[in-house]
Parts: C-alpha cells; sequence; structure tokens
C-alpha cells in the first residue's frame, strides 16, 4: 500500500521559507486550483481573510514522485532541535569519494548563499554529511 504524505514546516515567514525549500529541493510553487489565476483569487472566492493571505505556501515536486511542502504561518518561534529533518541528497549511492564530496560542497555553498547556515559536519563508517540550518534555524543534511 502506498500513502501519499506531506511534510509541514510551522514558520514565522512561510513565502520566505518556502522560496529557500524551493531552491533547496528543486521543486515548484504549487498553482491555484483550476479556475483561479491566483491564490489571491482563490483566497477570495473562499471568503479567506485578507490579512491571512500570506500564512500559508507549499511546494510540489515537478516530476510529481516526492512529498508536498507545506507551510504554515505559527506565532512561537523554534525553540529546540527537530526530531525529524529532511535530508538534501546530492548524488545516489554510487557517487562516492571526492565526486561526492564536491557535490556536497557545492549544495552547502548555494544553500548557505540563500540564507542557511553551517551547523556541524558528520563523518564516520555510515557516511558523511553536513548538518545546516534553514533560514528558520530548522536543521537538515546536505548528503
Amino acid at each position: 500500500m502506498y500513502t501519499k504524505i506531506q511534510v509541514v514546516f510551522d514558520a514565522a515567514d512561510p513565502a520566505k521559507l518556502a522560496a529557500f525549500w524551493k531552491l533547496a529541493l528543486g521543486y515548484d510553487y504549487e498553482p491555484p486550483p483550476e479556475g483561479y489565476a491566483t491564490w489571491e483569487d482563490f483566497g477570495h472566492a473562499i471568503g479567506l481573510p485578507e490579512e491571512e493571505f500570506g500564512d500559508r505556501a507549499a511546494l510540489i515536486d515537478p516530476g510529481g514522485e516526492g512529498p508536498r511542502v507545506y507551510f504554515q504561518r505559527v506565532p512561537e518561534g523554534k525553540s529546540a532541535k527537530n526530531r525529524v529533518h529532511l535530508d538534501v541528497r546530492v548524488a545516489g549511492r554510487e557517487v562516492r569519494g571526492d565526486e561526492r564530496q564536491r557535490l556536497v560542497e557545492e549544495q552547502v555553498t548555494l544553500l548557505a548563499d540563500a540564507g542557511a547556515c553551517e551547523a556541524w559536519r558528520v563523518s564516520g563508517p555510515g557516511g558523511s554529511c553536513v548538518v545546516m540550518r534553514d533560514p528558520e534555524g530548522n536543521e537538515f543534511c546536505v548528503a
């Protein structure tokens, strides 16, 4: 049995966090429902107060394989280490050594330029990764 999932991020600024993860994952913004030119048009149609228009954002995998990623505004900030995190994998298991390290470092630089920061590095018998924090402090790995 296959169950579709979505990954949900609580956020102070859903649009900003969605823009970061769009770059990190290579995803697209979810288009508005059929019959609506924009999400604002849809919001007006369902009676959503205009002050809530920026309270959510969503990304979809352009290939239709990965989960939808949803961002929702919450009043409180992040207060502890994530119990679940995303791994941004830059290559399959067949890519090893210097080539994998080059790809990881390129992605780390790209995401740092987009507002992430490096938290720490992990290296061991099971492999290595760079743990980073997105612009709102959520931990994720580049591997």
